[in-house]
């Protein structure tokens, strides 16, 4: 390692929940993390001189017609967004930018910015995680792909993209060589790849995943999409009994969105004509925040076997750490190329 105070490289997983940064230091892995969110303040000098007392990261917008307003990006949007009981704006929908927002390349800027603050960025190698078509569709990425690694330049980096299922198996397999499937339960998309001797050989991803649960939940209690999220990392979990109508809202889409999973990789691999002959089961690994509740992958499990999945599996287990393992990933791959 060049500079034992400086990592030689950074992972980042640009998802559209979260943002993760990964960084080597020393012989560990260390992670920052911030909310892809932001959220629209009415500017007064007093709220302004009170959020920089309270060290909150924020940007004073001047509109067109002279007004300012205060952005506040990351985490702390999500505090001000149930405090003003309105909804935190998303610069990322559905895996990919946002084509309803208009500050979508500003605010990934600032949070990239934020998070890679004090790293010498000069030509610093970046590996950032980017989404497969969805299972079915030939969804064009390349505008997403392309201004992610301008943002990248225009800080100082020098950008390689990853798949981002790629990346799960890059952080939790080396065991086996990195074969195995690699599956990120993320916000906006779930993505699976499947890979042989670290080659991916057949990747996708499936549109149900955290916001779909939070905007169903949220139509259907009335609550905001905000405190669904919250109140799904805070005390939910798979297939509990509950006289809360929130949380038995939760647990049917939950169990939806496995079961879309479910479908897509037993059809997913049962059509592809590409799949080697492993020789032997292979693992596969479980990622991503929406991964997170209790029980998940019993649940999970339980309804893949039942599909009559097409692949012997030696394992399902989840990732070491599911917040962070697709930085993690893109953090080895970005190494190995060092």
């Amino acid at each position: 390692m060049k500079n034992s105070n400086h990592t030689p490289a950074i992972g980042l997983d640009v998802g559209t929940s979260r943002i993760v940064a990964a960084m080597r230091n020393s012989d560990d892995f260390q992670y920052k993390s911030q909310l892809n969110a932001f959220v629209t303040v009415p500017w007064s000098k007093m709220t302004e001189a009170s959020l920089k007392r309270e060290g909150v990261p924020f940007v004073v917008h001047a509109g067109s017609g002279g007004d300012k307003s205060i952005i506040v990006p990351g985490n702390e949007s999500s505090r001000f967004a149930d405090l003003l009981q309105t909804e935190s704006r998303r610069p990322m929908n559905r895996g990919i930018l946002n084509p309803s927002e208009p500050e979508n390349a500003a605010m990934l800027k600032q949070l990239i910015d934020n998070l890679t603050e004090g790293e010498r960025r000069n030509g610093l190698p970046v590996f950032y995680s980017v989404p497969a078509a969805p299972l079915g569709a030939e969804e064009n990425l390349t505008y997403h792909d392309a201004t992610i690694a301008q943002i990248l330049r225009e800080l100082n980096c020098e950008p390689t993209p990853i798949n981002e299922g790629l990346a799960v198996v890059f952080s939790e397999l080396e065991e086996t060589n990195y074969s195995g499937i690699g599956i990120s339960f993320g916000g906006g998309l779930v993505n699976v790849c499947l890979s042989y001797l670290a080659v991916p050989v057949l990747s996708f991803s499936v549109a149900k995943a955290g916001d779909y649960i939070d905007s169903s939940a949220s139509s259907i209690t009335g609550e905001l999409s905000t405190r669904i999220r919250m109140a799904k990392e805070e005390s939910f979990y798979i297939n509990g009994h509950f006289t809360d109508k929130l949380h038995q809202v939760l647990n049917v889409y939950y169990d939806e969105m496995i079961r879309s999973v479910v479908n897509g990789l037993k059809e997913a691999f049962a059509n592809s004509r590409n799949i080697p002959k492993m020789g032997k089961p292979i693992p596969m690994v479980l990622s991503g925040g929406s991964a997170m509740p209790k029980g998940f992958r019993d649940r999970f499990e339980k309804l893949l076997t039942e599909s009559e999945f097409p692949l012997p599996l030696s394992e399902i287990r989840m990732a070491t750490s599911p917040l962070n393992s697709t930085a993690k990933g893109a953090l080895v791959a970005a190494l190995a190329e060092l």
